[in-house]
């Protein structure tokens, strides 16, 4: 082979070879997540998906919900919304001990926010208590039992965590099939 063909071999061969790191610091790399860590980042995977997507849907299909086939009688994309927002409220304040901040309203979420500024608010807020009581969930309070927040029974802040991410992504599907049938994409399957 010609030296300067080996040259350039040798130098393409070098720059898809993987890149030297310097090596964490040893305690750094063995410092686990605590649980609080741990579930701040699995709300916040969800707030980064389902607010973009309750703010995709233009105002004046807010109130849209398909009416045929399996679809009729469900919520419309507005009572989603608000639905989860208050499902956040409730499941957080039962972790932390307290009542809801805001009126809870009823299955669908408070009838009185019309506009979508106001769900959109709404749920935003939900967001911003519920980060505070997973920050306050801790190894050793993660599992004690405390009283549901819906009246009867106990249960544990880590599964009222869990609750609050399941949840609010069931909803995130239903109404991420209410955007496609308006034409919009969500926001996060768009291609970047």
């Amino acid at each position: 082979m010609h030296p300067n063909r080996m040259a350039l071999a040798l130098l393409l061969v070098g720059s898809f070879a993987p890149a030297q790191t310097p090596a964490a610091p040893k305690a750094a790399a063995d410092k686990a997540p605590t649980t609080s860590q741990v579930l701040e980042r699995q709300l916040a995977g969800l707030e980064r998906e389902f607010v973009p997507a309750a703010e995709a849907m233009p105002e004046a299909a807010f109130d849209f919900a398909p009416t045929t086939g399996e679809f009729k009688g469900v919520k419309t994309f507005a009572q989603q919304v608000r639905h989860v927002a208050s499902a956040n409220f409730m499941f957080a304040a039962g972790i932390l001990g307290e009542k809801p901040p805001v009126d809870l309203g009823g299955e669908n979420g408070p009838e009185d926010l019309k506009t979508k500024a106001e769900v959109i608010k709404y749920l935003k807020d939900s967001f911003t208590f519920a980060h505070r009581a997973f920050g306050g969930i801790t190894d050793a309070n993660a599992t004690a039992s405390i009283p549901t927040p819906w009246g009867k029974g106990s249960t544990t802040r880590l599964y009222l965590a869990s609750l609050t991410v399941a949840h609010a992504f069931d909803h995130y599907g239903q109404m991420a099939v209410y955007l496609r049938m308006n034409g919009i994409i969500p926001p996060a399957s768009r291609k970047p």
